[in-house]
Protein backbone atom coordinates (compact mmCIF):
# COMPACT_ATOMS: atom_id res chain seq x y z
CA UNK A 1 0.00 0.00 0.00
CA UNK A 2 0.97 3.22 -0.84
CA UNK A 3 2.25 5.66 1.89
CA UNK A 4 -0.45 7.68 3.15
CA UNK A 5 1.58 10.84 3.60
CA UNK A 6 3.03 10.87 0.13
CA UNK A 7 -0.79 10.43 -1.27
CA UNK A 8 -1.89 13.18 0.30
CA UNK A 9 1.08 15.56 -0.13
CA UNK A 10 0.77 15.62 -3.63
CA UNK A 11 -0.46 19.20 -4.51
CA UNK A 12 -2.21 19.45 -7.15
CA UNK A 13 -3.37 16.01 -7.84
CA UNK A 14 -6.36 16.07 -5.29
CA UNK A 15 -9.24 13.96 -7.48
CA UNK A 16 -12.78 15.25 -8.19
CA UNK A 17 -15.97 13.77 -8.50
CA UNK A 18 -17.07 13.15 -12.21
CA UNK A 19 -20.60 13.05 -11.74
CA UNK A 20 -23.26 15.47 -10.54
CA UNK A 21 -26.52 14.88 -8.59
CA UNK A 22 -25.06 12.83 -6.14
CA UNK A 23 -26.76 12.97 -2.74
CA UNK A 24 -23.58 13.54 -0.96
CA UNK A 25 -23.19 15.46 2.33
CA UNK A 26 -21.31 18.62 2.91
CA UNK A 27 -17.17 19.81 2.64
CA UNK A 28 -15.65 22.45 3.18
CA UNK A 29 -13.53 24.49 0.31
CA UNK A 30 -11.20 26.33 2.72
CA UNK A 31 -7.37 25.14 3.00
CA UNK A 32 -7.44 23.79 0.16
CA UNK A 33 -4.69 22.17 -1.93
CA UNK A 34 -3.15 23.99 -5.25
CA UNK A 35 -5.24 21.70 -7.32
CA UNK A 36 -5.89 24.53 -9.44
CA UNK A 37 -3.84 25.31 -13.13
CA UNK A 38 -0.34 26.31 -12.66
CA UNK A 39 -1.08 29.43 -14.57
CA UNK A 40 -3.23 32.06 -13.78
CA UNK A 41 -6.42 31.25 -11.84
CA UNK A 42 -10.16 31.38 -13.56
CA UNK A 43 -10.46 34.73 -13.01
CA UNK A 44 -7.04 36.11 -13.42
CA UNK A 45 -5.74 36.86 -10.46
CA UNK A 46 -2.39 35.29 -11.30
CA UNK A 47 -2.92 33.05 -8.10
CA UNK A 48 -2.68 30.08 -9.55
CA UNK A 49 -5.71 28.85 -6.95
CA UNK A 50 -9.03 28.49 -7.77
CA UNK A 51 -11.20 31.24 -6.34
CA UNK A 52 -14.07 28.81 -6.47
CA UNK A 53 -12.85 25.53 -4.97
CA UNK A 54 -9.23 27.28 -3.77
CA UNK A 55 -7.37 24.52 -5.51
CA UNK A 56 -9.46 21.41 -4.18
CA UNK A 57 -11.40 20.50 -7.07
CA UNK A 58 -14.55 20.55 -5.03
CA UNK A 59 -17.00 22.60 -3.68
CA UNK A 60 -20.28 22.26 -2.14
CA UNK A 61 -23.07 24.85 -2.46
CA UNK A 62 -23.68 27.68 -0.07
CA UNK A 63 -27.44 26.51 0.84
CA UNK A 64 -29.13 26.78 4.12
CA UNK A 65 -29.35 23.36 5.83
CA UNK A 66 -32.99 21.79 4.47
CA UNK A 67 -31.83 23.09 1.59
CA UNK A 68 -32.27 20.37 -1.09
CA UNK A 69 -28.91 21.00 -2.56
CA UNK A 70 -27.89 21.16 1.01
CA UNK A 71 -24.27 19.18 1.15
CA UNK A 72 -24.37 18.71 -2.89
CA UNK A 73 -20.68 18.32 -3.67
CA UNK A 74 -19.89 19.60 -7.29
CA UNK A 75 -16.56 19.11 -9.13
CA UNK A 76 -15.38 22.91 -10.19
CA UNK A 77 -15.43 24.05 -13.75
CA UNK A 78 -11.55 23.78 -13.37
CA UNK A 79 -11.06 20.63 -13.17
CA UNK A 80 -13.74 19.29 -15.47
CA UNK A 81 -11.27 19.49 -18.33
CA UNK A 82 -8.96 17.58 -16.86
CA UNK A 83 -10.86 14.68 -15.69
CA UNK A 84 -11.55 13.05 -18.63
CA UNK A 85 -8.53 11.39 -19.21
CA UNK A 86 -6.78 11.12 -15.59
CA UNK A 87 -10.19 11.26 -13.34
CA UNK A 88 -10.30 7.14 -12.84
CA UNK A 89 -6.25 6.86 -12.06
CA UNK A 90 -6.40 9.82 -9.70
CA UNK A 91 -9.27 8.77 -7.96
CA UNK A 92 -7.16 4.88 -7.69
CA UNK A 93 -4.29 6.96 -6.48
CA UNK A 94 -5.52 9.42 -3.83
CA UNK A 95 -7.77 6.38 -2.60
CA UNK A 96 -5.34 4.73 -0.69
CA UNK A 97 -6.51 1.54 -0.93
CA UNK A 98 -2.84 -0.42 -2.64
CA UNK A 99 -3.62 -3.91 -2.73
CA UNK A 100 -7.50 -3.77 -1.10
CA UNK A 101 -7.97 -2.35 -4.83
CA UNK A 102 -8.93 -6.42 -5.37
CA UNK A 103 -11.49 -6.45 -3.29
CA UNK A 104 -15.08 -5.73 -5.10
CA UNK A 105 -18.58 -6.73 -4.03
CA UNK A 106 -18.96 -10.04 -6.60
CA UNK A 107 -15.48 -11.51 -4.97
CA UNK A 108 -17.09 -11.16 -1.63
CA UNK A 109 -18.82 -14.04 -0.28
CA UNK A 110 -19.39 -15.54 3.17
CA UNK A 111 -17.53 -17.97 5.09
CA UNK A 112 -18.29 -21.65 3.68
CA UNK A 113 -17.81 -23.13 7.11
CA UNK A 114 -20.08 -20.22 8.83
CA UNK A 115 -23.53 -21.12 10.69
CA UNK A 116 -26.83 -19.87 9.59
CA UNK A 117 -25.81 -16.56 12.34
CA UNK A 118 -22.39 -15.98 10.73
CA UNK A 119 -23.98 -16.45 7.09
CA UNK A 120 -26.72 -14.03 7.54
CA UNK A 121 -24.95 -11.07 9.05
CA UNK A 122 -22.29 -11.02 6.50
CA UNK A 123 -25.45 -11.07 3.99
CA UNK A 124 -27.14 -8.26 5.68
CA UNK A 125 -24.20 -6.19 5.51
CA UNK A 126 -23.27 -6.77 2.15
CA UNK A 127 -26.55 -5.64 0.99
CA UNK A 128 -26.28 -2.23 3.42
CA UNK A 129 -22.50 -1.66 1.97
CA UNK A 130 -24.29 -2.36 -1.46
CA UNK A 131 -26.54 0.48 -1.36
CA UNK A 132 -24.31 2.82 0.38
CA UNK A 133 -21.67 2.57 -2.33
CA UNK A 134 -24.72 3.51 -4.96
CA UNK A 135 -25.27 6.56 -3.17
CA UNK A 136 -23.06 7.58 -0.16
CA UNK A 137 -24.24 8.92 2.36
CA UNK A 138 -24.40 9.05 6.38
CA UNK A 139 -22.20 6.53 8.08
CA UNK A 140 -21.80 2.60 8.35
CA UNK A 141 -20.00 0.88 10.76
CA UNK A 142 -18.74 -2.63 10.68
CA UNK A 143 -18.08 -4.28 14.25
CA UNK A 144 -16.57 -7.93 14.54
CA UNK A 145 -13.29 -9.57 14.99
CA UNK A 146 -10.76 -10.03 12.98
CA UNK A 147 -10.78 -11.74 10.07
CA UNK A 148 -14.66 -11.39 9.69
CA UNK A 149 -14.16 -9.55 6.49
CA UNK A 150 -14.78 -5.78 7.70
CA UNK A 151 -11.67 -4.51 5.85
CA UNK A 152 -12.82 -6.37 2.71
CA UNK A 153 -16.55 -5.03 3.12
CA UNK A 154 -15.08 -1.32 3.07
CA UNK A 155 -12.68 -1.86 0.64
CA UNK A 156 -15.34 -3.18 -1.72
CA UNK A 157 -16.94 0.00 -1.08
CA UNK A 158 -14.44 2.79 -1.36
CA UNK A 159 -13.72 0.83 -4.77
CA UNK A 160 -17.27 0.98 -6.28
CA UNK A 161 -17.17 4.96 -5.06
CA UNK A 162 -14.30 5.17 -7.25
CA UNK A 163 -15.62 2.83 -10.42
CA UNK A 164 -18.60 5.99 -10.36
CA UNK A 165 -16.11 8.53 -9.50
CA UNK A 166 -16.80 9.93 -6.44
CA UNK A 167 -13.90 10.95 -4.03
CA UNK A 168 -13.07 7.79 -1.60
CA UNK A 169 -9.73 7.71 0.91
CA UNK A 170 -9.44 4.33 2.84
CA UNK A 171 -7.06 5.07 5.80
CA UNK A 172 -5.82 2.63 8.77
CA UNK A 173 -5.97 4.40 11.67
CA UNK A 174 -3.01 3.57 13.38
CA UNK A 175 -1.32 4.98 10.17
CA UNK A 176 -3.38 7.83 10.27
CA UNK A 177 -2.20 8.60 13.88
CA UNK A 178 1.35 7.98 12.48
CA UNK A 179 1.47 10.34 9.29
CA UNK A 180 -0.38 13.31 12.12
CA UNK A 181 2.19 13.18 14.54
CA UNK A 182 5.15 12.94 12.14
CA UNK A 183 3.64 16.25 10.26
CA UNK A 184 4.82 18.07 12.94
CA UNK A 185 8.55 17.17 12.54
CA UNK A 186 10.32 20.11 10.94
CA UNK A 187 11.36 17.98 8.08
CA UNK A 188 7.51 16.81 7.06
CA UNK A 189 6.67 18.00 3.93
CA UNK A 190 3.44 18.45 4.49
CA UNK A 191 1.77 20.40 7.20
CA UNK A 192 -0.10 19.01 9.81
CA UNK A 193 -3.25 21.17 9.32
CA UNK A 194 -3.51 20.51 5.61
CA UNK A 195 -3.19 16.79 6.36
CA UNK A 196 -5.76 16.96 9.16
CA UNK A 197 -8.22 18.84 6.99
CA UNK A 198 -7.89 16.30 3.94
CA UNK A 199 -8.17 13.55 5.98
CA UNK A 200 -11.45 15.19 7.89
CA UNK A 201 -13.22 16.89 5.00
CA UNK A 202 -12.42 14.25 2.09
CA UNK A 203 -15.68 13.27 0.53
CA UNK A 204 -15.93 9.99 2.05
CA UNK A 205 -13.52 8.78 4.26
CA UNK A 206 -13.02 5.12 5.42
CA UNK A 207 -11.19 4.73 8.68
CA UNK A 208 -10.49 1.14 9.04
CA UNK A 209 -9.52 -0.26 12.23
CA UNK A 210 -10.65 2.16 15.14
CA UNK A 211 -10.55 0.20 17.82
CA UNK A 212 -6.28 0.91 17.46
CA UNK A 213 -7.11 4.54 17.75
CA UNK A 214 -6.80 4.96 21.57
CA UNK A 215 -3.06 4.40 22.19
CA UNK A 216 -3.06 8.00 23.90
CA UNK A 217 -4.93 10.79 24.99
CA UNK A 218 -3.36 12.58 21.95
CA UNK A 219 -4.67 10.20 19.74
CA UNK A 220 -7.88 10.09 20.56
CA UNK A 221 -8.13 13.75 21.02
CA UNK A 222 -7.38 13.73 16.86
CA UNK A 223 -9.55 11.22 16.16
CA UNK A 224 -12.64 13.13 18.35
CA UNK A 225 -11.77 16.07 16.06
CA UNK A 226 -12.21 14.42 13.05
CA UNK A 227 -15.33 12.23 14.00
CA UNK A 228 -17.23 15.50 15.18
CA UNK A 229 -16.33 17.28 11.59
CA UNK A 230 -17.75 14.92 9.91
CA UNK A 231 -20.92 14.55 12.24
CA UNK A 232 -21.52 17.73 11.99
CA UNK A 233 -21.78 17.79 8.44
CA UNK A 234 -22.85 14.79 7.52
CA UNK A 235 -20.21 13.72 5.48
CA UNK A 236 -20.44 9.87 4.92
CA UNK A 237 -18.24 8.29 6.70
CA UNK A 238 -17.51 4.20 7.19
CA UNK A 239 -15.94 2.89 10.18
CA UNK A 240 -14.56 -0.75 10.73
CA UNK A 241 -13.78 -2.17 14.42
CA UNK A 242 -13.06 -5.15 16.14
CA UNK A 243 -14.15 -3.84 19.48
CA UNK A 244 -17.22 -4.46 20.84
CA UNK A 245 -19.17 -0.74 20.47
CA UNK A 246 -19.62 -1.02 24.64
CA UNK A 247 -16.30 -0.73 24.64
CA UNK A 248 -15.99 2.35 21.99
CA UNK A 249 -14.93 5.35 23.64
CA UNK A 250 -18.09 7.17 25.05
CA UNK A 251 -17.91 10.60 22.69
CA UNK A 252 -17.45 8.21 19.66
CA UNK A 253 -20.00 5.58 20.74
CA UNK A 254 -22.37 8.69 21.33
CA UNK A 255 -21.66 9.90 17.58
CA UNK A 256 -21.15 6.09 16.10
CA UNK A 257 -25.04 5.17 17.41
CA UNK A 258 -26.85 8.38 16.10
CA UNK A 259 -30.34 6.65 14.47
CA UNK A 260 -30.59 9.89 12.38
CA UNK A 261 -27.10 9.32 10.89
CA UNK A 262 -25.36 5.91 11.55
CA UNK A 263 -26.26 2.30 10.98
CA UNK A 264 -24.33 -0.20 12.70
CA UNK A 265 -23.61 -3.59 11.32
CA UNK A 266 -22.43 -6.89 13.06
CA UNK A 267 -20.14 -9.40 11.43
CA UNK A 268 -18.57 -12.73 12.93
CA UNK A 269 -16.72 -15.50 12.48
CA UNK A 270 -17.41 -19.51 11.89
CA UNK A 271 -17.02 -21.18 15.45
CA UNK A 272 -14.10 -23.48 16.04
CA UNK A 273 -14.47 -26.95 14.46
CA UNK A 274 -13.61 -27.92 18.00
CA UNK A 275 -17.00 -26.22 19.20
CA UNK A 276 -15.04 -24.51 21.57
CA UNK A 277 -17.86 -22.48 23.33
CA UNK A 278 -20.57 -24.83 23.34
CA UNK A 279 -22.34 -27.32 25.61
CA UNK A 280 -22.86 -30.99 24.44
CA UNK A 281 -26.92 -31.69 24.26
CA UNK A 282 -26.99 -34.16 26.76
CA UNK A 283 -25.12 -32.09 29.28
CA UNK A 284 -28.26 -29.85 28.80
CA UNK A 285 -30.55 -32.15 29.35
CA UNK A 286 -29.35 -34.06 32.48
CA UNK A 287 -27.71 -30.27 34.51
CA UNK A 288 -31.08 -28.61 35.48
CA UNK A 289 -32.30 -26.91 38.54
CA UNK A 290 -34.89 -29.56 38.46
CA UNK A 291 -32.35 -32.78 38.23
CA UNK A 292 -30.37 -30.56 41.03
CA UNK A 293 -30.65 -32.27 44.22
CA UNK A 294 -30.22 -29.76 47.25
CA UNK A 295 -30.60 -32.29 49.62
CA UNK A 296 -26.86 -33.76 48.82
CA UNK A 297 -25.27 -36.72 50.07
CA UNK A 298 -26.14 -37.16 54.06
CA UNK A 299 -25.16 -33.28 54.14
CA UNK A 300 -25.18 -31.79 57.67
CA UNK A 301 -27.29 -28.85 58.50
CA UNK A 302 -25.36 -25.98 57.50
CA UNK A 303 -23.87 -28.03 54.37
CA UNK A 304 -27.71 -28.46 53.20
CA UNK A 305 -28.23 -25.01 53.98
CA UNK A 306 -25.01 -24.00 51.54
CA UNK A 307 -26.56 -26.35 48.56
CA UNK A 308 -29.58 -24.30 48.89
CA UNK A 309 -27.55 -21.20 48.85
CA UNK A 310 -26.19 -22.22 45.44
CA UNK A 311 -29.54 -23.38 44.20
CA UNK A 312 -30.80 -20.09 44.95
CA UNK A 313 -27.99 -18.07 43.66
CA UNK A 314 -28.05 -19.86 40.10
CA UNK A 315 -31.80 -19.84 40.03
CA UNK A 316 -31.48 -15.84 40.15
CA UNK A 317 -28.23 -15.62 38.15
CA UNK A 318 -30.08 -17.21 35.43
CA UNK A 319 -33.38 -15.33 35.74
CA UNK A 320 -31.42 -12.17 35.40
CA UNK A 321 -27.68 -12.56 34.23
CA UNK A 322 -26.18 -9.50 35.60
CA UNK A 323 -22.37 -9.45 37.11
CA UNK A 324 -20.57 -12.02 38.34
CA UNK A 325 -20.95 -15.19 40.08
CA UNK A 326 -18.68 -17.59 41.56
CA UNK A 327 -19.25 -20.74 42.64
CA UNK A 328 -16.39 -22.46 45.08
CA UNK A 329 -15.73 -25.22 47.31
CA UNK A 330 -14.69 -29.22 47.13
CA UNK A 331 -15.42 -31.54 44.21
CA UNK A 332 -18.76 -33.18 43.25
CA UNK A 333 -20.57 -30.89 45.01
CA UNK A 334 -22.81 -29.83 41.73
CA UNK A 335 -20.87 -26.71 41.19
CA UNK A 336 -20.95 -27.00 36.80
CA UNK A 337 -24.02 -28.95 37.07
CA UNK A 338 -25.45 -25.45 38.59
CA UNK A 339 -23.38 -23.31 35.97
CA UNK A 340 -24.89 -25.27 32.91
CA UNK A 341 -28.30 -25.10 34.37
CA UNK A 342 -27.86 -21.37 34.03
CA UNK A 343 -26.67 -21.49 30.55
CA UNK A 344 -29.32 -23.94 29.41
CA UNK A 345 -32.17 -21.39 30.44
CA UNK A 346 -29.88 -18.37 28.84
CA UNK A 347 -30.00 -20.86 25.67
CA UNK A 348 -33.95 -21.13 26.05
CA UNK A 349 -34.21 -17.45 25.78
CA UNK A 350 -32.48 -17.37 22.65
CA UNK A 351 -29.34 -15.91 24.42
CA UNK A 352 -25.32 -16.44 23.34
CA UNK A 353 -23.17 -18.30 25.85
CA UNK A 354 -19.71 -19.74 26.00
CA UNK A 355 -18.85 -22.48 27.77
CA UNK A 356 -15.12 -23.59 28.68
CA UNK A 357 -13.63 -25.85 30.71
CA UNK A 358 -10.81 -23.51 31.24
CA UNK A 359 -7.86 -26.36 31.09
CA UNK A 360 -9.61 -27.03 27.47
CA UNK A 361 -9.65 -23.50 26.71
CA UNK A 362 -5.99 -22.60 27.44
CA UNK A 363 -5.18 -25.39 24.88
CA UNK A 364 -7.14 -24.18 22.22
CA UNK A 365 -5.59 -20.76 22.65
CA UNK A 366 -1.93 -22.16 22.37
CA UNK A 367 -3.31 -24.61 19.01
CA UNK A 368 -4.13 -21.64 17.84
CA UNK A 369 -1.01 -19.70 17.05
CA UNK A 370 0.05 -22.57 14.88
CA UNK A 371 -0.07 -22.51 11.09
CA UNK A 372 -2.90 -24.98 10.29
CA UNK A 373 -5.48 -24.00 13.08
CA UNK A 374 -8.22 -23.28 11.49
CA UNK A 375 -9.24 -20.13 13.59
CA UNK A 376 -6.55 -17.52 14.05
CA UNK A 377 -5.51 -16.56 18.20
CA UNK A 378 -7.38 -13.78 18.14
CA UNK A 379 -10.65 -14.70 16.83
CA UNK A 380 -10.33 -17.29 19.84
CA UNK A 381 -9.76 -15.15 22.53
CA UNK A 382 -11.97 -12.42 20.92
CA UNK A 383 -14.99 -15.07 21.46
CA UNK A 384 -13.85 -15.76 24.98
CA UNK A 385 -13.14 -12.53 26.26
CA UNK A 386 -16.34 -10.51 25.04
CA UNK A 387 -18.85 -13.54 25.50
CA UNK A 388 -22.36 -12.11 26.08
CA UNK A 389 -22.47 -14.99 28.78
CA UNK A 390 -18.83 -16.54 29.96
CA UNK A 391 -18.83 -19.51 32.29
CA UNK A 392 -15.58 -20.60 33.11
CA UNK A 393 -15.41 -24.34 34.42
CA UNK A 394 -12.68 -25.35 36.73
CA UNK A 395 -10.55 -22.01 37.37
CA UNK A 396 -7.62 -22.63 39.19
CA UNK A 397 -7.02 -26.86 37.37
CA UNK A 398 -5.46 -25.14 34.73
CA UNK A 399 -1.63 -26.02 33.61
CA UNK A 400 1.03 -23.97 32.29
CA UNK A 401 3.10 -21.28 33.97
CA UNK A 402 3.06 -17.47 33.81
CA UNK A 403 1.65 -17.56 30.44
CA UNK A 404 -1.57 -19.31 31.46
CA UNK A 405 -1.82 -17.16 34.26
CA UNK A 406 -1.15 -14.02 31.54
CA UNK A 407 -3.76 -14.93 29.21
CA UNK A 408 -6.51 -15.76 32.26
CA UNK A 409 -5.65 -12.62 33.99
CA UNK A 410 -6.34 -10.45 30.67
CA UNK A 411 -9.54 -11.90 30.38
CA UNK A 412 -10.70 -11.56 33.90
CA UNK A 413 -9.59 -8.18 33.52
CA UNK A 414 -11.43 -7.40 30.58
CA UNK A 415 -14.91 -8.84 32.05
CA UNK A 416 -14.35 -7.42 35.70
CA UNK A 417 -13.76 -3.74 34.10
CA UNK A 418 -16.55 -4.00 31.74
CA UNK A 419 -19.03 -5.70 34.33
CA UNK A 420 -19.78 -8.77 31.55
CA UNK A 421 -22.00 -11.71 32.72
CA UNK A 422 -19.69 -14.21 34.14
CA UNK A 423 -19.86 -17.28 36.07
CA UNK A 424 -16.72 -19.18 37.38
CA UNK A 425 -16.87 -22.37 39.15
CA UNK A 426 -13.47 -23.68 41.24
CA UNK A 427 -11.72 -25.28 43.65
CA UNK A 428 -10.01 -22.44 45.14
CA UNK A 429 -10.46 -21.44 48.85
CA UNK A 430 -11.95 -17.96 49.31
CA UNK A 431 -11.43 -17.95 52.63
CA UNK A 432 -7.81 -17.81 52.13
CA UNK A 433 -4.99 -15.17 50.18
CA UNK A 434 -6.56 -14.18 47.04
CA UNK A 435 -4.56 -13.59 44.07
CA UNK A 436 -5.11 -11.14 41.31
CA UNK A 437 -7.95 -13.15 39.94
CA UNK A 438 -9.20 -14.26 42.44
CA UNK A 439 -9.50 -11.04 44.26
CA UNK A 440 -11.49 -9.90 41.06
CA UNK A 441 -13.91 -12.72 41.76
CA UNK A 442 -14.52 -11.79 44.87
CA UNK A 443 -15.04 -7.98 43.95
CA UNK A 444 -18.29 -7.46 45.24
CA UNK A 445 -19.04 -4.37 43.35
CA UNK A 446 -19.44 -6.51 40.54
CA UNK A 447 -20.93 -10.05 41.92
CA UNK A 448 -21.17 -12.56 44.57
CA UNK A 449 -19.57 -15.86 45.68
CA UNK A 450 -20.98 -18.41 47.42
CA UNK A 451 -19.44 -21.23 49.04
CA UNK A 452 -20.81 -25.06 48.01
CA UNK A 453 -19.81 -27.34 50.71
CA UNK A 454 -20.95 -30.31 51.25
CA UNK A 455 -20.04 -34.04 50.55
CA UNK A 456 -19.35 -35.60 47.08
CA UNK A 457 -22.82 -36.20 45.39
CA UNK A 458 -21.04 -38.96 43.18
CA UNK A 459 -20.86 -40.59 46.63
CA UNK A 460 -23.96 -40.96 47.16
CA UNK A 461 -25.29 -42.33 43.57
CA UNK A 462 -22.53 -45.32 44.23
CA UNK A 463 -24.05 -45.97 47.97
CA UNK A 464 -27.45 -45.59 46.74
CA UNK A 465 -26.69 -48.31 44.05
CA UNK A 466 -24.92 -50.46 46.87
CA UNK A 467 -27.80 -50.45 48.99
CA UNK A 468 -30.33 -51.14 46.21
CA UNK A 469 -28.07 -54.42 44.85
CA UNK A 470 -28.04 -55.26 49.13
CA UNK A 471 -31.83 -55.03 49.40
CA UNK A 472 -32.39 -57.13 46.46
CA UNK A 473 -30.15 -60.18 47.84
CA UNK A 474 -31.63 -59.53 51.03
CA UNK A 475 -35.42 -60.13 49.41
CA UNK A 476 -34.26 -62.87 47.03
CA UNK A 477 -32.74 -64.28 49.98
CA UNK A 478 -35.76 -64.40 52.51
CA UNK A 479 -38.06 -65.62 49.83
Amino acid sequence: MEDLGDILKRRGQAPTPVTRGLDKPSTNAQDGDSGGDSGDGPDGDGSGVCPHCAGRGWFTLDVPVGHSDFGLVVTCECQEDRIEGEGQDRLVRYSNLGQLARFTFDALAPPQDGDRETVGLFEAAKERAVEFAESPGGWLVFVGPHGSGKTRMAAAIANRCIDRGYISLFVHVPDLMDHLRSSFGPNSEIDYSDLFDRVRSTPLLILDDLSSASSSPWATEKLQQIVNHRFSNELPTVFTSSTPMREVDPYLRSRLETPQLSRVLSLKVPQAESGLGSIPADMLERMTFETYDARGNSPTAAQRTSLERALDAARGFAAFPNGWLTLWGPTGVGKTHLSIAIAGECLKRGEKVFFAFVPDLLDHLRSAYGPSSAVSYDQVFDQVRNADLLILDDLGQERGGAWAEEKLYQIIVHRHNLRLPTVITTLDDFDGELGPIRSRANDKAVGYVVAVKAPDFRGKTRNSRRAKKTTSKGSSTGS
